[in-house]
């Protein structure tokens, strides 16, 4: 196995002797531990303790192999996992309860967006990937309960589609101008004060506060060089869809409180409303609050109110045929994809 250079003190605690593949409750786990291996004396109430259970870190690791994807900066592949763990779970369970685990640096790459823009993505390492994972399966229930309806990226059972149909059943319901909501860079410019604050009011163990604020500030490897950007949230990661979400809920509850009409998937938001003039009163407080409560960026070029059959969401267009609103593919998107398809048959 590659070098590991993560920072993990040494057990001090002797392991027994146990077979590779134990079985705990009839059933197969998937990290070799045991939980007299790490909660002896510790209250299993407490939420970090629910993230490092038996169950959860084993769930984790099952979807961490199979979501597979890229090494990150110590070059350790998703097959190496395993191995890894044999070795130090149990420190690396420690380290956590203890509040002493340092995340590395994410590995930055580029994936080409529409046109010649790029987006930037970063690549945690396996195990920050698998510690990650953990969090999000044990936060996702409670903030699921939080969320409202009108939000449906990254959320479970929720898909693109339904929020197509949402807008649908607006626009039959005369809704029928839009405030195409853009935001300049969204995970990139992510106030992390201000991420941080919003996920105290529900996470009340500091202990979980401190990793995943550790998560945030855990720096970018470019080119050799770590460089520690002072806000944003890096794509790639199993835990940022969930911040995402958690910060955008803010706006949510706000469009909701004066009574608006929207539709949300992940960072892309269509408000709806049922005179152009409306829409440009919603936009100019919605631009003010984003900005000035959420610390957001708003690409102003971007950004626009129009008919409904002017905008594209999620890859589609809208037009309206005998009084119903309906779908078809948005020409963007036929275009991208023909010119995939070209890259594809003469590469």
């Amino acid at each position: 196995m590659k070098g590991r250079k993560q920072k993990i003190s040494n057990d001090s605690c002797p392991q027994k002797d146990r077979a590779e593949l134990e079985r705990i409750g009839g059933v197969q786990t998937f990290i070799w531990i045991n939980e007299t291996d790490y909660t002896e004396g510790i209250a299993k109430s407490g939420l970090l303790e629910q993230i490092v259970s038996l169950n959860n870190l084993n769930t984790a690791y099952r979807q961490v192999v199979r979501n597979q994807g890229s090494s990150g900066i110590d070059k350790m592949e998703v097959e190496e996992l395993k191995t890894y763990l044999l070795t130090n779970k149990t420190t690396l369970i420690k380290e956590l309860l203890a509040g002493k685990y340092t995340p590395q640096p994410v590995r930055r790459v580029e994936i080409p967006k529409e046109g010649w823009k790029k987006r930037a993505l970063g690549i945690p390492t396996v195990i920050d990937r698998l510690i990650q994972q953990a969090i999000q399966q044990v936060l996702t229930p409670y903030y699921e309960q939080q969320f409202l309806p009108e939000s449906y990226g990254f959320r479970p059972k929720r898909k693109s589609h339904d929020a197509l149909k949402k807008v649908q059943e607006y626009v039959d319901s005369g809704y029928c101008y839009v405030v195409d909501m853009d935001l300049e860079k969204y995970f990139d410019s992510v106030n992390r004060s201000k991420l941080i604050e919003v996920l105290s009011r529900t996470i009340k163990d500091g202990r979980v506060i401190s990793l995943i604020h550790k998560f945030l500030n855990s720096g970018v490897m470019i080119g050799g060089m770590k460089e520690e950007p002072e806000q944003g949230v890096p794509q790639g990661s199993p835990l940022s869809p969930l911040l995402g979400n958690i910060m955008l809920h803010e706006s949510d509850k706000e469009l909701i409180r004066r009574g608006h009409k929207f539709v949300r998937y992940a960072d892309d938001m269509m408000i709806l409303c049922k005179s152009r003039r409306s829409a440009e009163r919603t936009l100019e407080h919605t631009v003010s609050y984003i900005e000035n409560t959420l610390y957001l960026r708003v690409n102003r070029e971007k950004t626009v109110v129009a008919h409904v059959s002017q905008v594209k969401f999620l890859g589609y267009g809208f037009y309206i045929k005998q009084g119903k609103c309906r779908l078809r593919v948005h020409p963007k998107s036929w275009a991208k994809m023909k010119t995939r398809i070209r890259e594809i048959v003469f590469s």
